[in-house]
């Protein structure tokens, strides 16, 4: 049952998300048309081909590593269950990889502060069956409350 409400509840968020796109591709909520005070240049698109590199690479840890094992699944459910209840975190934080592999989880993915960070490892630590924590989570630079709940 609540498997069936996860992915119900992934679904949704894809739905909403691909909503989104859809409305900026049709222009409907375009950065571009609005007016740009002290800015000479426009912003650059973000350039992932390092990160694209290290996880092609075979040696990085990354979604398709999660083992099909009962308790390496319940592991991964029960961190992802104490991030997303835990309405301090900002959606950055709700969106981490969490990969659990023979006990031993893998955290990746942005997160907006050192102290959201630590709290999302600290959740990861102390769920039971955990044996280590690799958190490769990395802190954002600061941005303008996108993000956040």
């Amino acid at each position: 049952m609540r498997i069936s409400l996860t992915i119900a509840g992934l679904v949704a968020l894809i739905a909403a998300a691909a909503a989104c796109s859809r409305d900026r591709d049709r222009g409907t909520h375009r950065e571009q048309d609005q007016p740009r005070i002290g800015i000479s240049e426009p912003p650059r698109a973000p350039d992932n081909t390092g990160k694209n590199e290290r996880d092609r690479s075979g040696q990085t840890v990354t979604a398709g590593s999660q083992k099909e094992n009962p308790s390496d699944l319940k592991i991964t459910r029960q961190i992802r269950v104490a991030i997303v209840e835990d309405k301090t975190l900002s959606v950055d934080a709700d969106n981490v990889k969490i990969v659990t592999a023979d006990g031993v989880v893998t955290l990746r993915g942005p997160v907006r502060s050192e102290t959201e960070k630590r709290a999302i490892e600290r959740k990861a630590r102390t769920t039971a069956g955990v044996v280590r924590v690799d958190n490769q989570l990395e802190v954002e630079h600061q941005k303008s409350n996108q993000g956040e709940r």
